[in-house]
């Protein structure tokens, strides 16, 4: 369950449409707390600071709460959350209450919530840090390893859901009216060659005319041969289609150009294309892009 504490005094509330992080983070907290067993597993957004240092708000929540641990607020460079703030690194705290690494101001607050190993994660999008992720568990970890693999996995996840929807946000109004008025005038075109098409008495011209028509509508054939994409492969195809650059990508994904490289190399293959062009409308034709 996800839940969002506002500093207002409030009850909780439930994340709205317009909490693009909460919206995010539901299912990545769901897996974490399964994956490693952990007694609970959330996330904190980083509150911007204006006189003072960032903050991180722990605001969204997948297991059962028992102390007061919802709503609170960390600052920069103390607790675990702190110290990942400042660092930017994922942390692992076999026992959180004897660690050096950090300072215990928050000590009270955990042995409240009755945690004792806790693994963190930040989550970075375009080089700022928006939030950080955590697992925890009420026992020991003898796998922490594992759990801070697992977290920092979860984060980079987060990290290229809301990239890519960050950059597919961003066509602005002329944009998008151009983008109207050129549908528009392929939905006039599919219905004039259509018209056309039962005009037509040679079976295979009127054939050739419908299977056009139906290319232009973004309609695949019948016989279709499915498209197995891999994750990254469909992050890297989603930014093709908004129209990024190979080194644009990799710098939204935090991943090498060789790398982004060999993705478009693999969905040309995948999608029967010989080009990016070409790749990103066959993608468009079976849907899995729009």
């Amino acid at each position: 369950m996800i839940v969002v504490t506002r500093d207002t005094g409030n009850p909780p509330k439930r994340g709205t449409p317009s909490d693009e992080l909460g919206r995010h983070l539901r299912r990545p907290l769901e897996r974490l707390r399964r994956h490693t067993g952990a007694s609970l597993a959330f996330a904190g957004r980083v509150i911007p600071g204006r006189d003072t240092d960032d903050a991180i708000e722990l605001s969204y929540f997948d297991g059962d709460l028992v102390g007061p641990l919802r709503g609170i607020r960390l600052d920069s460079g103390h607790g675990l959350g702190g110290r990942v703030l400042t660092s930017r690194r994922a942390t692992a705290l076999r026992d959180y209450f004897e660690s050096p690494l950090i300072t215990h101001t928050y000590d009270a607050v955990i042995r409240a919530e009755q945690l004792y190993s806790i693994v963190a994660a930040p989550i970075i999008v375009g080089r700022k840090q928006i939030g950080v992720l955590y697992a925890a568990r009420r026992s020991r970890h003898d796998q922490i390893d594992a759990a801070l693999d697992a977290a920092a996995d979860e984060a980079r996840a987060v990290e290229q859901q809301l990239t890519v929807s960050e950059v597919l946000g961003m066509r602005t109004e002329d944009e998008e009216m151009e983008l109207a008025a050129w549908r528009s005038r392929v939905q006039d075109s599919y219905t004039k060659l259509r018209g056309l098409a039962d005009s037509v008495d040679d079976p295979s011209v009127r054939a050739q005319m419908l299977e056009i028509a139906a290319e232009l509508a973004g309609q695949a054939p019948d016989d279709q041969v499915a498209v197995h994409l891999t994750g990254r492969e469909q992050d890297v195809l989603d930014l093709l289609g908004a129209g990024l650059t190979n080194p644009a990508i990799a710098d939204r994904l935090g991943i090498g150009l060789h790398t982004v490289k060999g993705h478009v190399k693999s969905l040309l293959v995948k999608l029967d294309a010989s080009s990016r062009f070409e790749a990103v409308v066959n993608a468009r034709r079976v849907r899995l892009i729009p």
